[in-house]
């Protein structure tokens, strides 16, 4: 089926039985056709490090980058609805290392050390940056059903004034630019009240520009300003990221309130809601295209590697054989940008294809173009024909694979265990019960219920003494409470899943929405005192449902 196995002896057939997925094939080239090129001239030293089959089957992953206390951790915890282990929230830096939050059937941490000697994960390749960095890596584990479609990766607050001051041990730039290469989605949060851009962040930004097409900005806590400081605080954040960016493209800014508290100003809810939406439905995406873009990101690193290749060889035809040879060294450096121009004229590379005249001089410093290899055409030849057939072959297997993933989507934390609840981005009725069961004869709920009853009465119940969904959604947004808190009290109360509340239903609902006002987190699963004695019988039976995020 694909050329790099022609020529064996085989016959068609076996070679299609050999190469079923697209991540199969594209371990096959990469092994084949584009790593010998890479290790031949050094790419892994100057660029990025060689890939190993766990970079090919790692699941997406989305990278959050920002300055200290903008709310990248409380971010993640949001979309898990729980506490993740080693997880650090404060004010100030907290987060003082880089964590990888991964599925596993039982919470646990496991140093950087271990991660990166795993031959199954993505991580080996982080080695090259020694303990300084590894003890501040960490992987987090944890049974979330979010963390079975996705890999999330936290990131160390990045600083600003003084404290930007201080070495951290290790190449902070270069390694959020390793994470950023192999990054499905790099998500830079911003604070309403924090829009400056320090110098390190102006650097990291710098880092992963390239990755441009993956970056989402994400101006977080908008609640905590009214609608027209809102407007002023959109404007200073679009006209600073201009400065940085470089693009004259506007860049795509989602704003909300990615925490589990009341909003201080509700008036821009509905902008909230529609702007998570639309966040989460490109996370939701990740999964289903995953293939694409694996894909992609071989196209551009071959095409990387092949102009590297001709830079290191022209540079090696550029030395002089005996005497000189430093002078010349230092003249080629400064004039990088010249000698980007000429091999772009002589081999009609595209221009974009060049890595940064700034970072590749950091890097020649330290070698000797004498003993950079000599152009091997052959080389070339081979990676252009990858790109030319081979991953035309490989695209033609998208289609099928897309189809198979079009149903796929990332369930529990945010994103919800069922579509069906007024407070998901599908808002349908829920059907589907979770199978939970609970006994207990006492409800607490009872000292409350002659104030809970009222306001039911006054929402004008039906035939059945039931008001649907919608009704009480709007009763229950009264709270102010996120979304994401009320789609889980709406999970917890509506016990008999059929997409409207009664008056037992409807206490319970509005017990726990003063619980969590009180300051208190809603419970993952029902609590067998807040079971309405009505609704035992559904327990007991196996049809109740109950299930928190």
């Amino acid at each position: 089926m694909f050329s790099w196995l022609s020529g064996s002896g085989r016959s068609k057939k076996k070679q299609v039985e050999e190469v079923k997925t697209v991540v199969e094939g594209l371990k096959k080239m990469y092994k084949s056709k584009l790593l010998p090129l890479e290790e031949t001239y050094k790419f892994g030293e100057f660029h990025s490090p060689f890939l190993n089959d766990g970079d090919f089957d790692a699941k997406p992953m989305v990278l959050l980058v920002g300055q200290y206390s903008t709310g990248k951790t409380t971010f993640i915890r949001y979309l898990l609805e729980s506490d993740f282990p080693g997880i650090r929230i404060g004010p100030e830096p907290t987060t003082d290392r880089f964590v990888a939050l991964m599925h596993g059937k039982y919470e646990q941490v496991t140093p950087g050390n271990a991660m990166a000697v795993d031959p199954k994960m993505q991580f080996r390749a982080l080695q090259k940056y020694g303990n300084s960095f590894l003890s501040r890596f960490e992987g987090s584990f944890m049974p979330s059903p979010v963390l079975e479609s996705i890999t999330i990766v936290d990131t160390p607050g990045i600083l600003s004034g003084e404290k930007q001051r201080v070495h951290r041990g290790y190449d902070f730039e270069s390694v959020i630019s390793w994470f950023a290469d192999r990054a499905d989605m790099i998500i830079l949060l911003f604070d309403a009240h924090k829009l400056d851009i320090s110098d390190e962040f102006r650097r990291v930004i710098e880092a992963i520009r390239k990755n441009q097409e993956k970056i989402r900005i994400v101006l977080n806590k908008a609640d905590m300003v009214t609608t027209q400081q809102l407007m002023r605080v959109y404007g200073a954040l679009m006209w600073s990221l201009g400065k940085v960016m470089q693009t004259p493209e506007v860049t795509r800014v989602y704003i909300g309130s990615f925490w589990d508290r009341p909003l201080q100003f509700d008036e821009n809810r509905h902008l909230f809601e529609a702007e998570q939406e639309d966040l989460f439905n490109d996370i939701q995406s990740l999964p289903r295209t995953a293939a694409v873009r694996k894909v992609n990101e071989l196209i551009k690193r071959a095409r990387l590697a092949k102009v590297h290749a001709y830079i290191l060889s022209h540079l090696r035809s550029e030395m002089p054989s005996i005497f000189g040879k430093q002078s010349k060294k230092e003249e080629l450096i400064l004039n990088l940008d010249h000698v980007f121009n000429a091999i772009h004229k002589s081999r009609q590379l595209p221009v974009g294809d060049f890595p940064g005249v700034k970072r590749m001089r950091e890097k020649l410093e330290d070698y000797d173009f004498k003993q950079f290899p000599k152009l091997y055409q052959s080389m070339i030849d081979t990676a252009d024909t990858m790109l030319a057939v081979d991953i035309s072959e490989v695209m033609k297997m998208l289609p099928k694979e897309e189809e198979v993933a079009k149903d796929k989507r990332i369930m529990g934390g945010a994103f919800g265990l069922t579509d069906n609840d007024p407070f998901s981005t599908r808002r349908r009725d829920l059907t589907k019960p979770s199978g939970l069961s609970a006994y207990d004869d006492e409800w607490i709920v009872t000292q409350d219920t002659a104030k809970y009853d009222s306001i039911f009465q006054r929402l004008h119940p039906d035939y059945q003494g039931k008001i649907s969904g919608t009704v009480a959604r709007e009763e229950m947004m009264k709270s102010k409470l996120p979304n994401s808190v009320l789609r889980r009290v709406w999970v917890l109360s509506d016990i008999d899943q059929d997409g409207m509340l009664d008056r037992d239903e409807f206490a319970v609902a509005m017990f726990l929405i003063d619980h969590k006002l009180s300051g208190n987190d809603i419970p993952e699963f029902l609590p067998s005192r807040l079971v309405p004695p009505s609704k035992k019988s559904l327990y007991k039976s196996g049809r109740g449902g109950g299930g928190g995020g």
